[in-house]
């Protein structure tokens, strides 16, 4: 598939089939995703990968309020995503190397989780992502370090309907050129 047709193409759903998600086609994912670029090659990106039922129905039940917990009714995999803080954006002694800090982090992540994104789509899966979830709860479950920022989960899984194209402002409402 063409690169802009899977930019074009790629919706966020929030109906799933409940088919399953095979753990090669996961991997692929975070390969893809760890192609993106990085503060100074930081690479601080980290994934928690959710891939049994019963963990998914866990995570479900116990972390996401009702609105996302119904979201992800048929999911294959849930994606917890974090960056290790205080490395990209910052220098060797700890100081920040502008005033975003942490603000990197996000950056690079956000880089990664779009080839993410992107390479589900690629392999016919569909994907949803979310910030709102119980981060003390999530923490605990998987293990997660403190020195990790959690800041999304991303639903994978296979889509149940085909959502309509979303309307995109124009490039000249959001564009200056000097």
């Amino acid at each position: 598939m063409e690169l802009k047709d899977v930019i074009v193409q790629r919706r966020t759903v929030r109906k799933y089939c409940g088919k399953e998600v095979l753990k090669e086609d996961l991997e692929a994912l975070v390969e893809a995703a760890n192609l993106a670029p990085s503060w100074k090659n930081s690479q601080t990106g980290r994934y928690y990968i959710i891939h049994s039922k019963e963990m998914i129905d866990k995570y479900r039940n116990d972390c996401f309020g009702e609105y996302n917990a119904g979201n992800t009714k048929g999911v294959g995999a849930l994606i917890v995503t974090t960056f290790v803080e205080k490395r990209a954006g910052f220098e060797r002694d700890g100081t920040p190397s502008n005033e975003l800090g942490n603000g990197w982090g996000c950056y690079d992540l956000g880089l990664q989780n779009q080839n993410l994104l992107l390479k589900a789509h690629d392999l016919g899966l569909s994907t949803l992502v979310m910030g709102i979830r119980d981060e003390p709860k999530t923490r605990s479950l998987l293990d997660i370090p403190s020195q990790e920022l959690i800041v999304s989960v991303i639903a994978v899984g296979y889509a149940l309907e085909t959502p309509d194209k979303p309307n995109r402002k124009a490039v000249s409402d959001i564009v200056k050129f000097y």
